[in-house]
């Protein structure tokens, strides 16, 4: 049994479009204080995205024993800010305007745990250029994604309404959903979890 320790639904449906059937338990932990220490030591952003990956993973292994469980995170670095997801129209609009006419590092960490044991995790990078759009533009992309841009790292969803704020991409899609895809795959054949 392979479970998803993410209330993503982005993360579930790249992993079922991949043909991996998950069993979804998001894991139940509070990020802040994990967060705010590794901010506090500098550690890079991948590094924080890595860690809470592998924490939501071990949360979740307590409950599934001897299930394969995936842990994901998501951190976004502009110019060494990093930025968490919006807790409001307003958090959300004030972070578009940040990106706006910049390049920001996207970081997509994965780990998979089983009984405790972390057995693999990986960090991705993409690198992404928003556009500079007005701010009537700005309200009227707030207007038509609602409450969906309180859903990502950065207050939008390349797979929707916000790749219009976007002029360049360097890096693969997957990452930018929030899940290494490909590197997973690849440990879940080696690990026997997948036909090869």
């Amino acid at each position: 049994m392979i479970v998803l320790a993410s209330a993503s639904s982005a993360r579930r449906a790249l992993l079922a479009a991949a043909g991996v059937m998950v069993t979804v338990d998001p894991a139940k932990i509070d990020e802040n204080p994990t967060k705010q220490s590794l901010r506090e030591r500098r550690a890079h952003p991948a590094a924080i995205a890595e860690n809470l990956a592998v924490l939501k993973a071990l949360d979740v292994s307590t409950r599934a024993p001897g299930a394969l469980v995936i842990g994901a995170d998501q951190t976004l670095d502009l110019a060494g800010t990093d930025f968490d997801k919006p807790r409001d129209r307003a958090e959300a609009r004030s972070q578009l305007q940040a990106l706006r006419g910049r390049t920001h590092r996207l970081f997509s960490a994965v780990a998979v745990v089983r009984d405790g044991q972390t057995r693999w995790r990986h960090v991705a990078e993409a690198r992404l250029t928003m556009r500079e759009f007005s701010n009537a533009f700005l309200e009227d992309y707030l207007d038509r994604a609602g409450d969906s841009v309180l859903s990502s790292v950065g207050g939008y969803q390349l797979e929707g309404l916000g790749a219009q704020l976007f002029t360049a991409i360097e890096g693969d899609f997957f990452t930018i959903l929030g899940l290494p895809l490909l590197p997973l795959l690849d440990f879940l054949r080696i690990d026997g979890d997948l036909p090869t």
